[in-house]
């Protein structure tokens, strides 16, 4: 069997590495690499973490507005598709990458496998929404982490070619958690203590693009109770320096680079709460047993709210000061299991084979 496989944001590498190991022990595997992630520090650093191999094809496409970036992405797909003739064309998540190669392999002959269909936050105003469900609409292969996510794609007409396979994120946890803690060297880097700050990260573009919103989040957690460690996202960087806003910013809380994913698992597993727009985040402080704080008032991840592990507070200052001082009662051996038992990718590649 041969597998081209598309990848092209930092969630997108973490993902795919865990079903690559596995496919590439007994099947052929062609990578290519979008560029949409195209810094090195978000990019390179993690190929080579993860022992990822070197993309086949790096169609270097760059930071561009939603539109342009993904018809981009979408010609220059078109390429390595019918070039390398694969059975399988498998895109994973829900960025321009995911939906320009779900676009790019509908009119062409190879199947379509979308890991992490399903998903769904109920707002069409955001554009990962707006990817994941063009993408299922036109997979043939729909591997959806969770239950919900299986009854979200039967609301929608879809039931043919659904599979519960659990999340690969879980299967990434599970096998960064203990290398972290004994690779990693960052919480001395930085003069950090397990337990004794709080880890932020904003990237999302509802939350840089709109000043206000990234004025008033950036306020907010400059006023928490703890130290806040806030690894800076290049979007977000650039826009506190158009807004006037870095040097205040970095005066209140400890601004520092992008960091790798061993370092940012370390640093996660030690902080007390995490305050986050991203959905990956979301979820590996849930599989870390680390209270989350989201900066956006929707979730593609419903169950982590649903049994209290993570709070939503948008970008409303008193919420999001609220949530950073007051106590989670969270028991860990109550926490539920939805993402199932670590073992996604090894059922992804079993469902590949016999498709």
């Amino acid at each position: 069997m041969k597998v081209l496989t598309v990848v092209g944001a930092r969630p997108q590498f973490v993902k795919g590495f865990t079903v690559s190991r596995v496919l590439r022990s007994t099947h052929e595997e062609v990578l290519v690499h979008t560029g949409q992630h195209y810094d090195e520090e978000l990019s390179g650093h993690f190929f080579a973490e993860l022992d990822l191999p070197t993309p086949d094809y790096n169609l270097g496409v760059g930071s561009h507005s939603h539109a342009e970036q993904t018809a981009r992405m979408l010609a220059a797909l078109e390429e390595p598709i019918a070039a390398e003739e694969p059975d399988v064309v498998l895109t994973y998540g829900d960025t321009n990458s995911t939906v320009a190669a779900a676009m790019a392999t509908a009119k062409l002959p190879p199947r379509l496998a979308h890991v992490e269909a399903g998903l769904r936050a109920g707002d069409r105003s955001i554009p990962e929404e707006v990817n994941r469900i063009v993408t299922d609409h036109v997979s043939d292969l729909l591997f959806a982490p969770t239950a919900s996510a299986v009854r979200n794609l039967r609301r929608e007409g879809i039931t043919t070619g659904v599979h519960d396979v659990g999340d690969v994120m879980y299967d990434a946890m599970c096998w960064a958690r203990e290398r972290a803690t004994d690779r990693s060297g960052i919480l001395d880097e930085l003069g950090l203590e397990d337990g004794q700050y709080v880890l932020a990260t904003v990237h999302r573009q509802r939350n840089t693009e709109d000043g206000s919103r990234l004025e008033t989040i950036v306020s907010a957690l400059a006023e928490s109770p703890l130290p806040v460690v806030f690894p800076a996202h290049p979007r977000t960087v650039e826009r506190l320096h158009e807004l006037g806003r870095f040097g205040k910013v970095a005066d209140a809380i400890s601004l520092v680079d992008p960091v790798g994913y061993l370092d940012f698992v370390r640093l996660l597993t030690g902080a007390e709460r995490v305050v986050t727009d991203s959905g990956g985040v979301q979820k590996e402080a849930f599989f870390l047993d680390v209270p989350c704080v989201t900066l956006r008032e929707e979730t593609e991840w419903t169950e982590t709210v649903d049994c209290g592990w993570n709070v939503l507070v948008g970008a409303d200052g008193s919420a999001i000061r609220e949530a950073l001082s007051r106590p989670f009662d969270l028991d860990p051996d109550r926490k539920p299991t939805p993402f199932g038992d670590g073992d996604a990718a090894d059922r992804i590649v079993r469902v590949l084979e016999d498709a």
